[in-house]
């Protein structure tokens, strides 16, 4: 199945910059997350416990999220473009890291939850909310960044590629072989 995905573009090319839109919808989908966790109280716990401020807290989250950003888009690459299906994927992938972030190293690392009640289904769902917000905010940010190959070349009037195969208009006529058919 994999070497199907590939075979037929999955991969993002380099002008295609996947890492950079993710790191960039990482940090603008934790703006959203960052006031679930503060309306749900789940930065004082882990301040309180690394003896640290609420705001260093929500810093290191945007921080984390910013790396959580990266991943998604480098893990998806261009299926992560997907305007319809880009939700799905984002909560998708906020549920799985909370599950291998938060749950082990404020659950189960430490001699005691750090979170409990409230603040442990505000992290759940700040990861949600910011894993749906990512998923939304990639597309149009990786639309953005993705630079045109044909804008580079300073000429917008010559077309090559697939778009200059697409277009009936540009398709040359073979002349005559010579040799008879059949």
């Amino acid at each position: 199945m994999l070497r199907m995905l590939h075979a037929h573009g999955l991969d993002a090319g380099p002008a295609q910059r996947p890492l950079l839109a993710g790191a960039l919808a990482g940090v603008l989908a934790a703006v959203p997350a960052l006031a679930v966790l503060a309306g749900f109280q789940s930065l004082d716990e882990p301040a309180r416990a690394t003896s640290t401020s609420v705001l260093i807290a929500g810093f290191a989250y945007v921080g984390l999220m910013l790396f959580g950003g990266i991943l998604y888009g480098w893990l998806f690459q261009r299926a992560a473009n997907d305007p319809r299906g880009g939700w799905l994927f984002g909560m998708a992938f906020g549920f799985v890291l909370w599950m291998l972030g938060p749950i082990p190293l404020l659950q189960w690392m430490p001699d005691e939850p750090i979170l409990r009640g409230y603040p442990a289904v505000g992290l759940l769902l700040a990861q949600l909310l910011w894993g749906l917000a990512l998923g939304l905010v990639f597309p149009p940010i990786h639309r953005r960044l993705h630079v045109s190959l044909d804008r580079q070349s300073g000429s917008d009037t010559e077309i090559t590629g697939p778009e200059a195969a697409a277009r009936t208009q540009m398709i040359r006529r073979l002349p005559p072989s010579g040799r008879p058919s059949h």
